[in-house]
């Protein structure tokens, strides 16, 4: 298909120089050059892993975000708790004030003649 002779690989030397331009050209070539010993390590790794059969892995360690753990467990104090019956008190009469205000703003648009001016 493609037969590389002298003369194609002198113009695909000039393309790439003119592609990347003399300064940039160094870093590519380095960047090339850790990535392909990265992936050898990598090859030569998964062959080593099969030599290893017996031995104990790595440990692996599970990261949970906020939203994934559940609390289990009660908080201990008294005032604790206290404190976080007042916040789900507090936040519910929030709720109640802003769903309150949605169906006035909504009356009141209504009575006006002219549809609901909030955008979604």
């Amino acid at each position: 298909m493609f037969d590389p002779s002298a003369p194609h690989i002198i113009i695909l030397l000039v393309v790439v120089l003119l592609l990347f331009g003399s300064t940039r050209l160094p870093g590519a070539a380095k960047a090339i050059g850790k990535s392909m010993h990265i992936f050898k390590r990598s090859v030569k790794g998964l062959d080593d892993d099969d030599d290893k059969q017996g031995e104990p892995g790595p440990t692996v360690t599970t990261v949970m975000t906020p939203n994934q753990r559940q609390l289990t467990t009660p908080p201990s104090d008294s005032s604790q708790q206290a404190q976080i019956d007042a916040l789900q008190r507090q936040l519910s009469d929030l709720q109640r004030q802003n769903a309150s205000s949605d169906v006035q703003q909504g009356s009141d648009s209504a009575a006006a003649g002219r549809p609901d001016s909030r955008s979604y």
